[in-house]
């Protein structure tokens, strides 16, 4: 069990206590005391490993099933002994552009919080160790972590936006550059592009609701004082979906720009190819009759006939050829 807890302590008061091995006993001096709350650190727990956990802190079975399984959108459930939040953190990775979501769900109840993670996106280390050194913040009791938390996940993504939003000035750059590479390969970046815009939308959008209902009134388990907190994040959040939704809409034009260049450039070589294939033609076209070797056809006796006839290609290939010149075809 002790391998997937990563990190439990009792908070009195504000300030850290060792974290007992019996939960139960700790959670009844917690509530007991009155000013103090006990919280437990999970990652990717398995079903027997969380069973215990469940069992003291009498968690909900639906919640329970939705840690263990994960795989949750953004949610704010209220049960009778506990709220159950779920977070998505991200994770970006530069060298790649990808965008990656792990899962956060936190219990918070009397006198306890639980955390559970999943995934390689991971605030709850710096989080603890902020919280930890701003003990008036940690005297909120329980809703101070989830705030916290929570908090630490919006302000990632506005990092994350802003990363997403320099690469979508570079992939603009390169549409719109004169020297840029085949269109099929900036294709594919422009739809790898809009998918890790779409990753990230799954995270941030559907946590705009919970957000509004934290920081109303009438949620159970959460201190009064804390609802202007998480009104500021419910604000950052905000900001951020703004930004992910202008990253779609300049998305959409990056593609429809890059799309009227493709259907422009392959215009422009239609047209080349059809010059080229008229220029072609006409001396085909005249080579073409004569060499269809009947007996009697004109200027076939005369000295001068075959230059005649190579001259008559070359100046209509000319003509035509300064033709489409004027005309931009070549």
């Amino acid at each position: 069990m002790r391998r997937v807890i990563v990190d439990c302590a009792v908070y009195r008061d504000g300030h850290r206590e060792d974290c007992p091995a019996d939960f139960s006993g700790a959670l009844g001096q917690a509530r007991a005391a009155g000013d103090a709350f006990l919280w437990i650190g999970l990652h990717e727990p398995t079903e027997e490993e969380f069973a215990r956990v469940a069992g003291e802190f009498r968690l909900h079975p639906l919640a329970v099933e939705d840690a263990l399984k994960a795989h949750q959108r953004p949610k704010l459930e209220v049960y009778d002994d506990s709220l159950f939040l779920v977070l998505k953190p991200v994770r970006y990775t530069e060298r790649d552009s990808t965008v990656t979501t792990g899962e956060l769900m936190v219990f918070v109840g009397d006198s306890f919080v639980v955390t559970v993670r999943h995934g390689e996106a991971n605030p709850l280390r710096t989080v603890r160790d902020q919280l930890e050194h701003a003990p008036e913040v940690l005297r909120q009791g329980p809703t101070a972590v989830m705030y916290a938390v929570s908090d630490a996940v919006v302000d990632h993504y506005l990092e994350v936006a802003e990363a997403l939003h320099t690469d979508l000035e570079t992939l603009e750059a390169e549409v719109f550059s004169p020297e840029r590479g085949p269109g099929g390969r900036t294709a594919r970046r422009i739809y790898a592009f809009k998918r890790q815009v779409l990753e990230f939308r799954r995270a941030t959008g559907p946590l705009a609701e919970p957000m509004a209902r934290l920081a109303g009134a009438g949620v159970p388990f959460v201190h009064a004082g804390s609802q202007p907190f998480f009104r500021d994040v419910g604000d950052h959040l905000t900001r951020t979906n703004e930004q992910v939704d202008g990253l779609d809409r300049l998305m959409s034009d990056v593609l429809a720009a890059h799309l009227a260049q493709t259907g422009v450039r392959q215009n422009d070589d239609m047209r080349k190819i059809s010059a080229w294939a008229a220029m072609v033609a006409v001396p085909t076209m005249i080579a073409g009759v004569y060499g269809m070797n009947f007996a009697h056809m004109p200027e076939l006796g005369q000295v001068w006939g075959y230059p005649v006839a190579v001259g008559l290609m070359a100046g209509i290939v000319l003509g035509l050829y300064r033709f489409f010149k004027r005309r931009g075809w070549l």
